[in-house]
């Protein structure tokens, strides 16, 4: 059977790239239509489907030309160039003929995956237990297809030109048209619930952004007795340095609003418990909860934001504003309770227990507003023309605005003091209590206003590729699927992380409300059942970790045996999964959750013949933390096993994983694979030997188990660095492994000596070269701040350089680049790199050598400097030719004399 790409080769630098770019692009981009937790970039889905179905040309060249469509794909800039997207269609049926396969995600949750196959051509499936995620899968890939290229509703007649309206372009003229209606309508009906301020220094009203709000209690001092707030921090905008003081005022407290970096007042509360401003008492935190829940917890409001002529204004409290903020709570608000205990959970312990507790009465008032308007513009709709189906259609669109408003409208949001605007409810997966918190006003002009809201689900809808259509069904993994042979690639529950199912409670109960009788399937019940979402979670099995990592097990074999049953034999399925480097095992080998998802796989009937460590989350420093962290996610290519392939002894897979682990790891580094990815990408042809057959076993009949086979590709992993010739200097030799014992640290002269001697070499003469410094009987290799590479103006040293060609040390040669990559990236590391002749590869190569020591000593942040540079090694070898050439001509001659 042919090879897909997906098996042999990846442009992984370019597709991570662009994956961890994308993670920063908010405008027109699926995760603003609606908020779901850990979205697939879609540059990644993208790249991954179009290696699955493109067959491997087994020549770098044509190999090449693959790549640079791959490259064109994955670039958000050119997300609408149709050019593109055609030019891989037709690559795609190059391998698979006119008759194209359906791709397939059981597991679609946000949806990238069904997203980007309509997006490639392919008739897309999406499946979830969830009816929120389903309801977001229908939004971007049947609701947009189904009205494909048609005009709006809601303009004349004579507008109404056939072919001027392209794609869902149609679509998103009447989400923008009847978005505002529905801003209006509900203006006219709670405006008055949202008042200006007077602006002193403005000598004007000015519209209200934001109320801030401080949660208090009563001191726990028997003597005492005051309400006192709960504030983290009086901290209001950092870049105006504005800060909020409170002051005791009597029996009360009342708040100012000061400018300044000085005498900013220290938070209230933090785990220790809280502060009372009044005696100086600290009440535990356990009497802050048994206020909570026994209702006695209140709020004050501390400062207003408001909109200003050049940014924010901050003002001390109003009353009247104070007054109008305390409303009757509606009488028709959301019921539903949220679960007892649930991973990403916090604020049951303070005494919410439904979901309406998570908002203000005048947050409710308005939600409600808005989710009750929605049926008068559904008429709206009708009386401009619409079907009932199209007024259904723009009824989604609404009533993710809802959610949206939700999610920026809680007493769960905050206010950023750094960026000055809202915090959002789900700023990370959890519903965190929080001490303080901001009320926004949607009817402002800025953040978390409806109008922004309104501008991302129109522009979001303006760029569905609204191609071939796609369907999207209510299904469990764990139930078997229509009969059929698909293409599969999804992205399944990591083991013992956030269960999805409880946190979108939140927006099922606001969903619900609009589009219960328009989608009986998805929200005819009061909530929907989450007993069959595959994670980990002891809440769920009374606290019983055994039978909660037991009932994971079995779900994700069973879902991955439904998901062999219809996988297309001539296509790899393709998993995601998102490794945790934390949750490993006591000898350092594998994690739970890695584990159990590689013993599913090859239970299911599966091989892997490959895995891609994919950067799917935003991109930064890891230097800023201090830490490596692995690739968020693991691309897992499969197959389904050859049935003849029963058994194999252990001595023989030892020498063919050998064999084949060796060549892989060749061209693994051949590729610039990052360092901090080389461990999880071996994992590929390692466990592809091993998920050859059903079981592996010794002379006595012993089965090898996964967590064995791990040891044993780790083992050769190990063995590969530690005897890869790297072709070192001798002097390059020496500092390799006083590095390995003691890094920059000092070393006994003798000891050092010993080993320079060994490397034939002397400590005399390696600090005649400038790589260690010797001083008072202790050696230590030369720090790289130690290393003039740079001179006042941090431009290259020309001294140094002629300092590094006369020692020739690779060793030298190497820290000097990473002196400069830090400093000045791509361009300054490429003038560097000109001045070298020696082995480039050897250079990268020893770059990987010391990334793994540091690896393995858990010196992390020094391993972070080699894995930057060869993570950027192609770039650097691009400015290294740029300027090559433009060295003066007298100089390129090299060593032509006359």
């Amino acid at each position: 059977m042919k090879k897909k790409l997906i098996e042999v080769a990846l442009p992984l630098d370019k597709i991570n790239a662009a994956s961890s770019k994308e993670k920063s692009i908010r405008h027109g981009h699926p995760s603003t239509l609606h908020l779901w937790w850990s979205r697939k970039p879609l540059a990644t889905s993208r790249a991954v489907l179009f290696a699955s179905l493109v067959d491997d040309p087994s020549d770098e060249i044509e190999r090449q030309r693959l790549y640079g469509i791959i490259e064109k794909l994955v670039q958000w800039e050119k997300n609408g160039n149709e050019e593109n997207f055609a030019a891989a269609l037709d690559e795609i049926k190059k391998s698979v003929g006119d008759q194209l396969p359906v791709v397939f995600d059981p597991f679609a949750g946000g949806g990238t995956i069904p997203l980007e196959a309509q997006r490639l051509g392919l008739k897309s499936f999406a499946a979830d237990i969830n009816p929120v995620a389903v309801m977001i899968n229908r939004a971007m890939i049947e609701i947009p297809a189904a009205f494909r290229d048609q005009p709006p509703v809601n303009i004349p007649a004579e507008q109404k030109i056939v072919g001027s309206w392209h794609g869902a372009e149609g679509l998103a003229e009447d989400i923008l048209h009847y978005g505002k209606m529905l801003k209006a309508l509900a203006e006219d009906a709670i405006g008055n619930l949202y008042p200006k301020i007077y602006v002193p220094e403005l000598k004007r009203d000015a519209v209200v952004i934001a109320w801030l709000w401080a949660r208090n209690v009563k001191c726990s001092n028997p003597s005492c007795g005051c309400r006192t707030p709960l504030v983290h921090s009086f901290q209001l905008s950092t870049k105006q340095k504005t800060f909020v003081e409170p002051i005791v005022d009597g029996d009360k407290i009342r708040f100012e609003v000061r400018t300044g970096d000085k005498n900013i007042p220290a938070g209230t509360v933090d785990r220790n418990g809280a502060r009372c401003l009044f005696c100086g008492a600290i009440s535990p935190l356990a009497h802050v909860r048994a206020e909570a829940k026994a209702g006695r917890m209140g709020a004050q409001m501390m400062a207003i934001v408001a909109e200003g002529d050049k940014g924010r204004i901050y003002l001390p409290p109003d009353d009247e504003h104070e007054r109008i903020a305390a409303v009757d709570k509606p009488d028709d608000y959301p019921e539903g309770e949220l679960p007892d205990k649930a991973l990403g959970f916090r604020v049951q312990e303070y005494g919410i227990r439904e979901w309406h507790q998570l908002f203000t009465n005048r947050q409710l008032k308005a939600l409600t507003t808005f989710g009750d308007l929605i049926s008068e513009i559904q008429s709206r709709i009708r009386e401009d023309g619409g079907s009932k189906e199209y007024a259904d259609a723009v009824t989604v669109y609404l009533a993710f605005l809802i959610d949206k408003l939700a999610d920026r409208h809680s007493k769960v949001c905050g206010w950023q003091e750094s960026a000055a605007k809202m915090r959002n409810t789900f700023a990370r997966q959890a519903i965190p209590m929080n001490w303080s918190y901001a009320e926004a006003n949607p009817f402002s002009n800025s953040t978390s206003c409806f109008d922004n809201m309104l501008d991302d689900v129109v522009e979001d809808v303006q760029k569905m590729p609204a191609k071939i259509g796609g369907k999207a069904i209510l299904h469990s993994a764990l139930k078997k699927f229509p009969p059929g042979s698909v293409v599969v690639s999804t992205d399944p529950p990591y083991y013992d992380n956030i269960g999805y199912a409880a946190l979108s409670d939140f927006f099922y109960v606001w969903l619900r409300r609009a589009l219960k009788n328009i989608y009986p399937d998805l929200f005819g019940r009061m909530t929907f059942d989450k007993d069959e979402e595959v994670i980990s979670e002891p809440a769920r099995h009374d606290g019983d970790k055994a039978a909660a990592r037991k009932f994971f097990e079995d779900g994700m074999f069973n879902a991955l045996k439904n998901i062999y049953e219809i996988a297309h034999p001539d296509y790899p399925t393709t998993i995601y999964y998102a490794f945790k480097q934390q949750d490993s095992t006591s000898d350092g080998t594998a994690s739970t959750g890695w584990e159990t998802m590689l013993n599913a796989l090859i239970r299911a009937g599966f091989q892997i013949t490959a895995t891609w460590p994919m950067r799917t989350e935003m991109k930064s420093r890891m230097r800023s933390h201090d830490s490596n962290a692995l690739a968020s996610s693991i691309v897992l290519a499969c197959r389904k096993r050859p049935p003849e392939n029963k058994y194999l002894d252990r001595n023989e897979f030892g020498r063919v994983l050998k064999a084949e682990l060796r060549d892989a790891l060749s061209k693994m580094q051949q590729s610039n694979i990052s360092p901090v990815d080389m461990a999880q990408a071996a994992i590929g042809p390692g466990i592809a030997v091993y998920s050859r057959y059903d079981k592996i076993v010794d002379l006595n009949d012993n089965e090898l188990s996964v967590r064995d086979a791990l040891k044993i590709i780790n083992a050769e992993l190990d063995e590969y660095f530690n005897g890869q010739s790297l072709q070192l200097d001798e002097a390059s030799q020496f500092c390799v492994d006083l590095f390995r014992q003691c890094a920059f640290n000092e070393l006994d002269f003798g000891s050092a000596n010993t080993l320079a001697q060994s490397k034939n070499t002397s400590v005399a003469k390696l600090q005649e070269m400038q790589t260690v410094i010797a001083l008072r009987g202790r050696v230590r290799l030369r720090d790289r701040d130690e290393m003039p590479a740079l001179d006042a103006d941090e431009n290259l040293n020309g001294d140094w350089i002629d300092a590094l060609i006369k020692a020739d040390c690779a060793w030298l040669w190497l820290q000097s680049l990473v002196l400069v990559f830090d400093k000045k990236g791509w361009t300054g590391s490429g003038q560097l790199l000109s001045k070298y002749d020696g082995n480039l590869e050897a250079l990268k190569n020893l770059a990987y050598r010391l990334y793994d020591i540091c690896e393995k000593k858990s010196w992390s942040k020094e391993g972070t400097f080699y894995n930057d540079v060869v993570n950027d090694w192609s770039e650097i070898e691009k400015a290294r030719a740029g300027a090559l050439k433009e060295k003066p001509a007298e100089e390129s001659q090299g060593d032509l004399k006359f």
